[in-house]
């Protein structure tokens, strides 16, 4: 079963949604966000601070800006929406925090640096998507012939935890690393002995900013099919958290596709400190696709997050159909 969703709805609202935004532009502000869906740099990935290609939210209008955020928002659930939305004002936090400690980094920090960018014309003809991109977020949406692509994805947090001034001790991602301290606190001797793969937390995830993810480079742990049945909900529970940011439709079909190939030997690895507030780092790989969450830098309160499936990054799977369609 492919990942991606039969979702005609849902396209029709990106899409109108998207040529809402297109239309509210002036002819240059256009000219910036829209490029050929096979263009050379469409499949991007960084979640690094700096420019990317396309329209930044500083660049536009408060009522620009409220239509780039409807469509980003068609995509995900309510609850994904409000984290991309924190990650982005995270960035008025970081920026008081480097500000305070002399670095001249705070200078770029700024919740408008996201860029939003079309690749094609948002039809039901011809394939498109719609890539957000900036600091700590990274969200592609690939659409065609009423199919929906959600992935790759990337949501990170500096600081993990805010600490200090009015918003002190907000955590803008709890879930993914309290759901995996959960599932690694039921864990038996052996079962730790498997699952915890290394003392030490590699300094980021180990897919880093590669278009193209290898699931080779993420370290295998204990399999899905060696816990008991609390064991398995409490991992289900941590991978549909992932899955989760998704509208509901898109999350579902995607939770079905890795039923389908099988979670027996989907496993969970874990590497560096089992104390919070220390560095650590987990995976969660199957056979087509991967978790990663990594917490070591800035004193380990600085996450990364990354979702990303072979079979639907960058819409493969959609475009797959697409052209088979195409060809009859």
């Amino acid at each position: 079963m492919s990942p991606s969703s039969l979702a005609p709805a849902l396209t029709t609202a990106i899409a109108e949604r998207a040529k809402t935004w297109y239309l509210s532009l002036d002819d240059e502000q256009r000219r910036r966000v829209i490029a050929p869906f096979d263009s050379p740099d469409a499949h991007e990935f960084t979640y690094l601070p700096g420019p990317r290609p396309g329209l930044s939210l500083a660049e536009m209008s408060e009522r620009q800006q409220l239509l780039a955020m409807k469509v980003l928002e068609s995509g995900l659930s309510s609850t994904g929406a409000d984290v991309a939305r924190s990650i982005m004002q995270l960035e008025s936090t970081l920026r008081e925090i480097e500000r305070e400690q002399g670095d001249s980094a705070f200078e770029g920090r700024d919740p408008q640096y996201y860029w939003f960018r079309l690749l094609g014309v948002p039809d039901d003809l011809s394939p498109w998507a719609v890539h957000v991109g900036g600091h700590h977020l990274c969200l592609h949406f690939t659409i065609a012939e009423n199919h929906v692509a959600g992935t790759p994805q990337f949501f990170g947090a500096n600081p993990a935890v805010v600490p200090s001034g009015p918003q002190a001790g907000l955590q803008t991602l709890p879930q993914e690393e309290k759901l995996a301290r959960e599932l690694l606190a039921t864990l038996a001797t052996d079962q730790r002995e498997q699952a915890i793969v290394s003392p030490e937390a590699p300094a980021d995830i180990a897919t880093r900013r590669d278009p193209v993810a290898d699931i080779g480079l993420v370290p295998r742990g204990l399999r899905y099919e060696h816990l008991d049945t609390g064991q398995q909900r409490l991992f289900q529970r941590l991978i549909r958290h992932y899955l989760g940011r998704l509208r509901h439709d898109l999350a579902s079909t995607a939770w079905r596709a890795l039923v389908d190939e099988g979670l027996g030997e989907v496993s969970f690895a874990w590497a560096g400190s089992t104390e919070p507030r220390s560095p650590h780092y987990y995976a969660v790989a199957g056979q087509s696709f991967l978790l990663e969450y990594d917490c070591v830098q800035d004193g380990a309160n600085h996450v990364h997050t990354v979702w990303r499936d072979v079979r639907s990054d960058w819409g493969i799977d959609v475009l797959a159909r697409h052209h088979a369609s195409a060809l009859h």
